[in-house]
């Protein structure tokens, strides 16, 4: 049975085998195209896959290629930010996933060099941004303290313009005075200031341009580089050293030459950190900016101190504070500090005023040495408005006839400008100066001028120079002139430091001039005594024991009128009439106390009534001169005048020796 079963099984094992092998050929007959197939599938698939990483490859490399002409065109075209962005994006999306490792090679050499050729590139553009800054910036200051000097001209125009139609208003107060804004050349009201075109300000009418595209530029680039602390650092350190050069100043040239180039400079370099400061988006800091105003400010003291410490020109001394008072209103406009500048200013005001007195004493020594002292011709109009009208000097509002004979010299005109002038610089040198109210301060020098400069002068004239009555009647008619212009003076200074007339008109003071007019009053006085005594020794003619009663006055008394009438024919055209009347008085009373002194003298022995009779129709002579000047003088000074001549006489007694007389020659 086993025997029989492994038969059966080898046979079915045999039929298996032989089914097995009939369907493994079947098999082999079909799979073999179709593994033939699958072959070729596989092959077409492997090659599909390179083919596919070939063409993305391709597209990276033609990206990258097309970054790199990009990268080449912007570097071509000094388009440095663009550059770095297109390497940027290199870096950061293609260098690893570029499958070339020759391109790789060349893109991480070549990346490096460019980065560094872009950093020299725009760091030479600043460097020569950096050089040209500085010119820039001269011009730049120079225009600015020029629009500051505009604005103030025109702030000076509108407040004249103020101040007359307050005058008028306040002359006439039912008169309404309209004052219109008036507008300037370029469309821009006189009346207000806008700002520039950045914003700081200044005047619309000036375009502060210049141009900080190298900068930022520049910024920007080492911003992208990475480098943007470093780049603060090296801007910093660089404009420092630049102002430092910019604070030197240069022993070759005089300062009073060069030193609007220096403020500028300087006024220039703050205008750009001011600009850079607002935006440059960091670059700088507030306190950096800061910190190099005070360097300045305190070099600028410095400089300041010394040059005017070496001065010895008050015009000199009033250009150099304009323009530093210019370039304090420029720069306030930006926010600086300027009061340190202004302290400088203010401290050199005595230094000012006694060097301005000191050109003043030259000036009116000269104006009074080359006077003749004879009176002013004037044949023209505008001789007239010159010389009188512009003082306010004139005792008429009528337009005389021409030619004009002046009651008075060229001394009075021409010490009339120079204080004139002086005032004006005084004011010039107060006013925007940081102090409002100045006129207290300008009227102290005027004081000075006036009494210890011009009335010094004329004192000294006076005593050294006047010989003869015309001149000495001339310098008195001066005196009487100076004392209208003082009036003048002060209420010119007040206009000018903004103080309302009125105010100047409450405080009068007295004449500065007293010891010039006491002096040039005394000297014609004297002189006139001095003539009158030379016609008063005919008096020694006199038959002082006549027997009849003269009928006629003495031939002296008729000399002294004589010359009496012939001077008042003079002195009636010059002399005011106050001072014609004191100059008269004391004449008088010299000529009373002449006779009397030669009475009481020792050449008069003995007199009889009739020379007595004889004297006091010569005083009654003299009375009647006096009574005559009615036309001059008023009646009442008139009569002083009478009473000048009897008071001597009187005094001694001799109205009474007159009535009772007794032959012989009585003790006074």
């Amino acid at each position: 049975m086993a025997v029989d079963d492994l038969r059966s099984l080898l046979s079915g094992v045999e039929s298996l085998k032989s089914s097995i092998s009939n369907s493994n050929y079947q098999l082999q007959s079909v799979a073999g195209p179709l593994l033939t197939s699958l072959d070729s599938f596989i092959e077409a698939r492997n090659k599909c896959q390179n083919i596919t990483l070939a063409i993305d490859s391709l597209r990276i490399c033609v990206r990258l290629m097309e970054l790199c002409s990009r990268v080449n065109f912007h570097l071509s075209k000094n388009n440095f930010y663009m550059a770095l962005k297109c390497i940027d994006s290199i870096e950061r999306d293609f260098i690893q996933k570029t499958p070339s490792s020759t391109l790789r090679r060349m893109l991480e050499k070549n990346i490096p060099a460019i980065r560094a050729h872009i950093e020299r590139r725009i760091s030479k553009e600043f460097g020569d941004w950096l050089v040209e800054i500085r010119t820039v910036s001269r011009n730049l200051g120079q225009v600015a303290i020029g629009q500051a000097s505009a604005g103030r001209q025109r702030e000076e125009e509108l407040r004249i313009r103020q101040r007359q139609a307050e005058e008028q208003s306040r002359l006439s107060v039912r008169d309404t005075v309209y004052a219109l804004e008036e507008e300037d050349d370029d469309g821009y009201s006189t009346g207000n200031e806008g700002s520039d075109v950045y914003g700081n300000g200044g005047n619309v009418n000036v375009t502060l341009g210049f141009d900080l595209t190298p900068l930022y530029r520049s910024y920007h680039i080492h911003q992208t580089l990475g480098l943007e602390d470093g780049f603060k650092k090296y801007y910093f350190e660089n404009r420092k050293l630049q102002l430092t050069s910019d604070f030197q100043v240069s022993s070759m040239t005089p300062f009073l030459e060069s030193h609007q180039t220096f403020f500028a400079q300087i006024a220039g370099f703050f205008i750009v950190e001011d600009r850079v400061l607002r935006t440059g988006g960091g670059l700088i800091s507030k306190m950096e900016v800061e910190n190099l105003w005070d360097t300045a400010v305190s070099k600028m003291c410095s400089v300041l101190e010394d040059q005017f410490s070496r001065m010895r020109t008050a015009n000199h001394l009033l250009l150099i504070k304009d323009y530093v008072s210019l370039l304090g209103v420029t720069l306030r406009r930006y926010g600086y500090s300027v009061d340190a500048l202004l302290d400088v200013l203010n401290k050199h005001r005595d230094k000012y005023h006694e060097l301005l007195l000191s050109d003043c004493r030259k000036q009116i020594a000269e104006a009074l040495a080359a006077d003749k002292f004879e009176q002013m011709w004037m044949n023209k109009e505008y001789e007239y408005s010159m010389n009188v009208l512009s003082f306010q000097i004139q005792t008429s509002d009528i337009v005389p006839a021409f030619p004009y004979i002046a009651p008075f010299s060229s001394t009075v005109p021409d010490c009339c400008r120079i204080v004139r002038s002086f005032i004006e610089d005084s004011v010039s040198f107060m006013s925007h100066g940081g102090q409002l109210d100045f006129y207290d301060v300008v009227k102290k020098y005027l004081d000075r001028l006036l009494t210890e400069v011009l009335d010094d002068a004329l004192l000294k004239l006076i005593s050294t120079s006047i010989s003869g009555v015309n001149q000495a009647m001339v310098v008195a008619a001066n005196m009487a002139v100076l004392e209208r212009a003082c009036d003048f003076f002060f209420r010119h200074a007040a206009k000018l430091s903004g103080i309302p007339l009125r105010m100047v008109e409450r405080s009068r003071r007295q004449f500065p001039l007293t010891k010039a007019r006491d002096a040039a009053e005394q000297m014609l006085c004297s002189l006139l005594k001095k003539k009158v005594d030379g016609f008063m020794t005919l008096i020694e003619n006199v038959n002082w024991m006549i027997d009849e009663p003269p009928q006629t006055e003495n031939e002296y008394v008729n000399e002294v009128i004589i010359f009496l009438e012939t001077l008042l024919s003079t002195a009636q055209q010059i002399l005011p009439g106050q001072v014609l009347k004191r100059v008269l008085q004391d004449v008088l009373c010299h000529i009373s106390e002449t006779i009397v002194n030669f009475l009481v003298g020792e050449s008069v022995k003995r007199f009889s009534l009739n020379a007595v009779m004889g004297i006091d129709l010569d005083i009654k002579l003299l009375e009647s001169f006096a009574e005559n000047q009615a036309s001059l003088v008023s009646e009442e000074e008139a009569n002083q005048l009478k009473k000048a001549l009897r008071e001597k006489l009187q005094c001694f007694g001799l109205q009474k020796s007159r009535d009772n007389f007794r032959e012989t020659k009585r003790s006074f």
